[in-house]
């Protein structure tokens, strides 16, 4: 045992300076990424320049340059080390779009980074050691459309995941923290038709759009006051009308809504279903409510794979947030939650040297800064190493995979329960 904690050190200290020898080209490659920002599903030169980086700066990797989705791809090497036993495949996941407007503010050229980082760190080490005690699998996947739309949820419906033992990818935030509470989340978009008119001639031949919209949002906003106090219900008027002297024919009102688990997803949506409905009813407005495709996942936790990230986390040197109000308040969403009920994994997040907001055009700065670079490759190391722990010790995967089973279990028989009881509220 005390030798197997020896050679698990040592070979940690070695993916440490194998990352450290990459860092000019990872650099170069969020700096690529952040200086042309691109939207979901459009990231066309970022995948082109991931793909660019494994099938022709690196060797050994076989890349799917469009796996399942235009702007997706797969890079995968191994297996390589120890020629018995099972391979255990460990996935890294890159995202690469951006936010309209203000660009890189949630600093997806960063994730980007970590995923190539960790998996080209990985592969390094065990190219370089002879007799490496363990058959391994290193998986990059190219994820696009977080910010919109949900790729890896697309991915998901094609199988991309499967063969996978465990996922990491990492976040950049104001704070470091092995977990934080993303939540599930439906898209929605509500359209009013009604009637056009002159607004001061004849109004009384119209059938205000804008009305329906308005009630909407003010039943919406009644709503609020019975709902649990961790449930989120926000929006927008995208389409308001044309002119004031026409009464509006068309409006359109786009909602996030959110709950901390999946379960209770379906129930939120059937309160706000009933803000929609009612708002045409007394306008005598037509409505279309249409849902988004993909409905994002509350995170799955796995308490194993977050301990050895944070202890390895302090090891390098991260210190890990002890602010309970981080720690517990809701953040936001993301597809990853999806993936996490799929393939046991981690999404981390990491402190990038500035306390700039996510989504604001200081975080964009801050994203593409060199300063951001010790930070990113530290969480990258971070994930690396703990990859290592689940390659060297079969107990801890075990484990892993245990409370992975028993999470998604105790998951599902809740969904099931909160289905039954919307049923029987309707009925």
């Amino acid at each position: 045992m005390t030798q197997q904690i020896a050679l698990l050190a040592e070979l940690k200290q070695k993916v440490d300076r194998c990352i450290d020898e990459a860092k000019e080209k990872l650099h170069s490659l969020s700096k690529d990424i952040w200086s042309f920002p691109e939207l979901a599903y459009e990231e066309r030169k970022s995948h082109d320049r991931l793909v660019s980086l494994f099938s022709q700066e690196e060797e050994g990797w076989d890349v799917d340059s469009h796996f399942k989705l235009q702007t997706a791809f797969r890079a995968t090497w191994g297996p390589a080390g120890c020629k018995e036993g099972d391979v255990i495949n460990i996935g890294f996941l890159c995202e690469y779009d951006a936010l309209p407007g203000i660009g890189h503010a949630c600093g997806h050229n960063l994730i980007a980074e970590v995923g190539a980082a960790s998996a080209l760190g990985l592969k390094a080490l065990v190219e370089s050691t002879p007799d490496f005690p363990a058959r391994v699998q290193v998986t990059v996947l190219g994820t696009p459309a977080e910010e919109d739309g949900g790729g890896k949820i697309d991915l998901i419906r094609e199988g991309a995941f499967d063969g996978l033992d465990v996922v990491f990818m990492a976040h950049p935030l104001q704070d470091d923290a092995p977990y934080l509470p993303d939540v599930a989340e439906h898209d929605v978009t509500i359209k009013y038709h009604g009637k056009a008119s002159h607004a001061s001639a004849y109004p009384w031949e119209g059938i205000n759009a804008l009305d329906a919209a308005v009630l909407c949002y003010n039943n919406l906003s009644v709503l609020r006051q019975q709902l649990k106090p961790d449930w989120r219900i926000h929006g927008v008027i995208k389409h308001g009308g044309e002119k004031p002297n026409i009464i509006p024919a068309y409006t359109e009102l786009e909602y996030y809504l959110r709950t901390p688990s999946r379960c209770e997803l379906p129930v939120i949506k059937a309160k706000a279903e009933m803000c929609f409905r009612s708002a045409a009813m007394a306008t005598g407005c037509q409505v279309e409510v249409e849902f988004s495709r993909n409905a994002f996942d509350n995170i799955l936790r796995n308490t194993t794979l977050e301990e050895l990230y944070k202890k390895n986390g302090e090891v390098l040197g991260i210190k890990f947030t002890t602010d309970k109000e981080v720690l517990t308040n809701a953040s936001g969403s993301t597809d990853f939650g999806n993936v996490s009920y799929v393939v046991p994994g981690i999404h981390p997040y990491f402190y990038i040297g500035s306390k700039a907001l996510n989504h604001t055009e200081e975080y964009t700065v801050a994203a593409g800064d060199d300063a951001a670079q010790f930070y990113t490759l530290r969480a990258a190391k971070a994930l690396a190493m703990t990859a290592l722990d689940v390659l060297l010790c079969p107990e801890l995967l075990q484990r892993v995979k245990e409370e992975f089973a028993e999470a998604k279990l105790k998951e599902d028989r809740m969904l099931k329960d909160a289905q039954a009881q919307g049923t029987s509220n309707v009925s």
